[in-house]
């Protein structure tokens, strides 16, 4: 009988982490904390939300009428969600050293804080949070919205 190397045996185990998550290129955060009903829609599938799930851009993260969930991005932004929110991560690139900085969120309804990371600081212009009504651009602050 052959045997595996470990290195072999780990990306094995590791396989079906990445099928149900996706991969490490395209995490863009992750969810620290949730209470209740927390979905994440992403590419037509819908994910239960848990602790440490990692956040790809385009994900579209929505609260039931019992939920609650925050987020960290790479950037060190915070988002909160409270009750009935629904959120898209629409564009989100952190690479500080090649100066390409973009963060925009869609808030579709609900009551969501914002507190800014790096991309507000490094590049204002390029933190944006798109509602039905306004685009509100971030100038590394804390912002709270409500959107009925």
């Amino acid at each position: 009988m052959k045997s595996i190397s470990m290195g072999v045996l780990v990306a094995a185990l590791m396989l079906p982490c990445t099928w149900a998550y996706g991969s490490d290129t395209t995490h863009i955060g992750i969810v620290k904390s949730l209470a209740g009903d927390v979905v994440i829609t992403r590419s037509d599938r819908t994910i239960q939300a848990e602790p440490n799930l990692r956040l790809q851009e385009g994900d579209v993260v929505q609260t039931g009428p019992n939920g609650k969930v925050g987020l960290i991005l790479e950037d060190d932004t915070v988002i909160s969600m409270g009750f009935d929110s629904k959120i898209a991560l629409k564009r989100f690139m952190f690479q500080p050293n090649e100066k390409k900085l973009s963060f925009i969120t869609r808030v579709f309804h609900g009551t969501i804080s914002f507190l800014s990371g790096q991309i507000a600081k490094l590049a204002p212009t390029q933190a944006q949070i798109e509602t039905p009504y306004a685009t509100v651009g971030s100038r590394g602050t804390h912002i709270l919205i409500q959107v009925d």
